[in-house]
């Protein structure tokens, strides 16, 4: 168990951390200071850019406004190349859209799980901090160590909000717990 956890980890740490490498090499800068980049405020750390000297990641430094969500203080944000956000990890654990998606860990928000969002500013994918009800369907709660009791602990949705899917936490409407519930969009 403690292998399959380790691996766990790891395999997350590379998805994210090696996603840079998709789409060309990747610079770390030290920033002295809480600095404004791209119309984010990056704290006082170390701070990722693309090859053509656009953002790439850091930790902002204050509450960040983007589309529905509120992004704390403290987590880490992801750009694609465009500019445009592609995901966050929390600093701690985050209400969104009206789910608590989890965020935060032992070692900080680069430990906790990844949240996801549409161009558009939706979310698309997160990971729930606890198991709840999300639009009236019993969803289990997610995050890299769930991940190891069961396929697709995330909870997705359309751009337009709706649910999509989510693991079962109790049966309903046919379905046993810990399957995966569908809904194909409106």
């Amino acid at each position: 168990m403690r292998k399959a956890v380790l691996f766990a980890l790891l395999f997350f740490t590379l998805v994210w951390s090696g996603h840079a490498r998709s789409e060309g090499q990747s610079t770390r800068r030290k920033l002295d200071r809480a600095t404004g980049i791209q119309g984010y405020s990056c704290d006082q750390d170390y701070a990722w850019f693309y090859a053509d000297g656009k953002l790439q990641r850091c930790t902002v430094s204050q509450e960040t406004r983007f589309g529905e969500a509120s992004i704390p203080k403290g987590s880490l944000i992801y750009l694609k190349p465009d500019g445009s956000l592609r995901a966050v990890q929390l600093a701690h654990s985050t209400r969104i859209h009206d789910v608590l998606c989890d965020g935060g860990g032992f070692l900080g928000p680069a430990e906790g799980s990844g949240v996801g969002f549409y161009p558009s500013g939706k979310l698309k994918v997160c990971y729930l901090s606890s198991s709840q009800e999300v639009q009236g369907v019993p969803c289990a709660r997610g995050g890299i160590l769930a991940t190891l009791t069961g396929p697709d602990p995330e909870v997705t949705f359309y751009e337009s909000g709706r649910l999509r899917s989510c693991r079962l936490s109790r049966s309903f409407n046919g379905q046993m717990k810990s399957t995966i519930w569908r809904q194909a969009e409106k």
